[in-house]
């Protein structure tokens, strides 16, 4: 798991891709009734797409998380949240994309996390995300969250990415994140400032309850992530 220490700052394209993304949050896009999706898996595609990306090791990785997926499976929520976290931090090093995929700002799969062993802060919530959803747990209670981060007692910000649980759409979410081990309110989270949120069926402005609008036509990096996970095993579906 990566500490603050390691993160570089915001790239260029995040900066700009965050300040899109706070106008069209401000700007209030209505109208917009997006699909509720829930997520399945097709096991022998996964471990297909898996070994002709990675390999053995990556095989046994995704053995890895089909062991957790079962071991978890009925178990009580705060269980599930606490594992789920811990098996991405513990697992997956911290590393900007420009070093993992030669690019400014990529938002990898969950295969593509684990194959690689490595990602940034929209890959362990995005994993995260998907896990949470394969034991069960609705979609409308999970959210990604995008925020300003400060770092340590500066006013230095960073553009960063944690995962929320919400008990009810209105409710304060618990907040997991690769930065912190522990799975804490929001409101402790006094270094966090939400900018939106979004998940497989709204976009939500900063800590609103109110989706204003489909996430997968306002989002280019989810659409394209969703199409991968689509061809690798994961099937988001009505």
């Amino acid at each position: 798991m990566a500490d603050r220490s390691t993160h570089a700052p915001a790239s260029p394209g995040r900066r700009r891709f965050l300040t899109m993304m706070g106008s069209l949050a401000s700007a209030g896009v209505l109208g917009l009734r997006p699909d509720r999706a829930e997520a399945r898996l097709d096991a022998t595609r996964l471990r297909r797409s898996m070994a002709d990306a990675y390999g053995q090791p990556g095989l046994d990785v995704l053995d890895e998380w089909f062991a957790l997926l079962d071991r978890l499976a009925g178990a009580d929520l705060d269980r599930q949240l606490r594992e789920v976290n811990s098996f991405f931090n513990r697992r997956v090093r911290w590393l900007d994309d420009s070093l993992i995929w030669d690019r400014e700002d990529y938002w990898a799969t969950p295969l593509e996390t684990l194959g690689r062993g490595e990602g940034d802060c929209e890959d362990y919530s995005i994993a995260k995300y998907i896990t949470l959803q394969q034991l069960g747990i609705p979609t409308d209670r999970l959210r990604m969250i995008y925020v300003r981060a400060r770092i340590g007692r500066s006013q230095i910000t960073q553009a960063h990415m944690v995962l929320g649980y919400y008990e009810t759409p209105d409710a304060e979410p618990l907040i997991l994140d690769n930065l912190v081990p522990s799975i804490t309110p929001a409101r402790d989270r006094t270094d966090l400032d939400p900018l939106f949120s979004f998940n497989s069926g709204g976009l939500w402005a900063g800590s609103s309850s109110r989706s204003r609008a489909n996430p997968v036509a306002r989002l280019s990096r989810w659409r394209r992530v969703l199409d991968r996970m689509r061809r690798q095993g994961f099937i988001q579906g009505r």
